[in-house]
């Protein structure tokens, strides 16, 4: 990541800690943190060079989704996909790419309006050990296995588990979760997951 790259990362997570991720026009909220023995367990893989993500599969939840690219709102927080009826998931362009060292960043809603059920809507159901697979626009494909799955109250984002600086390739997808309240919810879930080694790098189990 360039040091422009990181310090508008940096800025993101720390000037707006959610991120909306969709049950109206207006958008929703996102967040959550990985656990440091997760991570220290975790077998040690040799980081991939930077390539942006195209698509994102996760067989256990059904998700088979083309990835567009998310910067930053005019308010500094990080941008979300739009509300539409063909909803996909965004990776926030500012984070390292798939298989890089570091956290990278993708996110998707929960819910889209009157278009129903977002892209990540069984985000939470993910399960410690269940396989991600992020496909590169280089044509390789990083296989991720998920390390941590938590529900948190949006006013408890846990900005540096979510953002802070890893010394290995993780990836944190992120979505709303828990009851409506008003227009929006009250809670968010962050899916944490680390890079599997080569032989599971597909990830299509």
């Amino acid at each position: 990541m360039t040091s422009l790259s990181r310090r508008a990362f940096v800025t993101a997570a720390t000037a707006s800690l959610l991120v909306s991720c969709g049950g109206d026009p207006s958008g929703r909220d996102a967040g959550s943190g990985a656990s440091p023995s997760a991570r220290s367990t975790a077998k040690s893989v040799r980081a991939l060079g930077r390539s942006v993500p195209v698509r994102l599969r996760i067989p256990a939840i059904g998700v088979d989704t083309t990835l567009m690219q998310l910067g930053l709102a005019s308010d500094g927080s990080v941008q979300v996909p739009p509300i539409g009826a063909h909803d996909r998931a965004g990776w926030y362009r500012n984070s390292p790419t798939p298989g890089q060292t570091g956290p990278s960043v993708i996110l998707g809603h929960v819910t889209v309006g009157s278009y129903g059920d977002g892209v990540f809507r069984r985000l939470g159901e993910l399960r410690r050990g269940h396989r991600i697979a992020a496909r590169l626009e280089n044509g390789t494909t990083a296989g991720f296995t998920v390390t941590d799955v938590r529900t948190v109250a949006k006013a408890d984002f846990p900005a540096e588990a979510v953002y802070g600086n890893v010394n290995r390739p993780e990836l944190r997808l992120i979505t709303c979760g828990g009851p409506r309240t008003g227009d929006g919810y009250r809670d968010n879930v962050i899916v944490f997951a680390a890079l599997a080694p080569a032989p599971n790098a597909a990830g299509e189990r």
